[in-house]
């Protein structure tokens, strides 16, 4: 699936500057799939899997399959917003993110599309088997995550050009992901998958806050309706903090709530990390932005890594 765009759940910097790689080149399309993106795929399949283990329903083969569906979509995903964007005129010369493959001319669109088919089909495998294990819900999970991962920047309705990116972001690598991958190894899915979804929709829809912020006056040139656009660059920094806000209390809800060991609140030792984020959101603009979005995924990252050993170690 797929927190720029969804894409931009990954732009980060340092990718390599577009004189530097061959035209249609290996290289090219490893720049095309964005690998610093595959993290926000990983950490919703990690939380999920501590979830499922935290309620005794552990499964390797499930686990795994659930781990390659997702990175094969994202992929798909970053394919699709690549050579959209382009063809909707989003990638310019002003852009401030990181290289794009399609506006740079190291891929054609003609190439992009026919990688986009290509991943769909393979993302089609592990999802026959997780359909076996889970059944009718899991086919309806992989079509829709498919469909709203190309409808994100495609189609006659792009919903990442109409300010509906930070929902799509949260519900589908937040609530879809975490306790879609619960669900093929519980049977079901846990309270305990709900809530621990929220901070890995929360983490991944901030990133997509950043990525807007900076954006945010070549978007109004491309079309694209961003919240950022729509209310402005201190909304989507109140956005931010409330994206936070709701990440950290997850934890303290889970012991509170849900009478998980204090393990779950693990993930509370990386809040000066994401203090630090919200103070440079409010300061910087532009390209500084962009150490301020890698950060954020980063600090996704981190807390998805602490919240899956909490569960974990905390036990059923």
């Amino acid at each position: 699936m797929s927190p720029e765009k969804t894409a931009t759940l990954g732009a980060l910097p340092s990718a390599p500057s577009a004189p530097s790689i061959r035209p249609g080149s290996f290289r090219a399309w490893v720049l095309a799939c964005r690998p610093a993106t595959l993290t926000a795929a990983v950490v919703p399949v990690a939380v999920g899997t501590a979830v499922a283990h935290a309620s005794g329903s552990f499964r390797a083969l499930p686990a795994l399959a659930a781990l390659l569906g997702s990175i094969l979509i994202q992929i798909a995903t970053n394919f699709a917003n690549d050579v959209f964007d382009h063809e909707k005129g989003a990638d310019t010369e002003e852009r401030l993110g990181p290289t794009r493959a399609t506006a740079t001319g190291l891929l054609t669109p003609r190439q992009v599309r026919k990688g986009l088919a290509v991943t769909i089909a393979l993302a089609l495998l592990p999802g026959l088997y997780l359909a076996f294990v889970g059944g009718w819900p899991i086919v309806a999970i992989g079509i829709t995550s498919i469909l709203a991962g190309i409808a994100y920047t495609g189609g006659p309705y792009p919903l990442g050009y109409h300010g509906l990116g930070d929902v799509f972001v949260f519900l589908f690598f937040g609530l879809v992901a975490v306790c879609g991958t619960a669900f093929v190894q519980v049977g079901g899915v846990p309270p305990l998958a709900f809530l621990a979804a929220v901070p890995v929709g929360a983490l991944a829809t901030a990133i997509l806050v950043v990525n807007n912020v900076r954006d945010r006056e070549t978007d109004v040139k491309a079309g694209k309706r961003t919240l950022a656009v729509r209310f402005g660059r201190r909304a989507g920094v109140l956005e931010y903090a409330a994206l936070l806000a709701a990440s950290y209390a997850a934890p303290v809800v889970c012991v509170a709530s849900l009478g998980r060991s204090p393990w779950a609140l693990l993930p509370l030792v990386s809040l000066p990390l994401g203090l630090g984020l919200l103070r440079a959101l409010a300061t910087r603009e532009g390209r500084p932005l962009n150490a301020v979005l890698a950060r954020t995924a980063m600090l996704l990252l981190l807390f998805g890594v602490l919240f899956s050993v909490g569960l974990v170690v905390g036990g059923a």
